[in-house]
């Protein structure tokens, strides 16, 4: 009985999260849309955001000092480990809809992001370990 109720709670909890999240992406790909006079399409607007998220994170990355490296990666891991809790949210979207492909490319895409985001986690605590044994004494 309390495993259904928390299966209804977890379900209410991911509608509310997926339309709090398509409701601010389409609130600043519509902004986007106005305030160009229609010029910029919501999708290319967010498509920009993507492209220019990948260009900012490559330059922060590749410019840290490498005494700021371990900790750097510890962020890293914490973010991927979020990354990995809206992935997991993403591939156990509810198909019951006939014809609808949206699950299906959810699902996918949720899979793609889960497997990457395990393998940045594993890298980064490999990366981590072996920074952390340069600093021990050898004896």
């Amino acid at each position: 009985m309390a495993n259904q109720a928390t299966q209804t709670f977890l379900d209410q909890v991911q509608q509310a999260a997926q339309t709090y999240a398509d409701s601010l992406a389409a609130s600043a790909g519509s902004a986007a849309h106005a305030a160009s006079g229609g010029a910029i399409d919501p999708f290319v607007f967010q498509l920009a955001l993507f492209a220019l998220a990948v260009f900012v994170g490559y330059y922060v990355v590749w410019q840290v000092t490498p005494a700021l490296h371990t900790p750097l990666m510890s962020v890293t891991n914490a973010i991927s480990s979020v990354v990995v809790v809206g992935a997991l949210l993403s591939i156990g979207v509810d198909a019951s809809t006939p014809g609808d492909d949206g699950p299906l490319w959810a699902r996918v895409f949720g899979f793609l992001a889960l497997i990457l985001a395990c393998v940045n986690i594993f890298g980064g605590f490999l990366v981590t370990e072996r920074m952390l044994s340069m600093y021990k004494k050898k004896g």
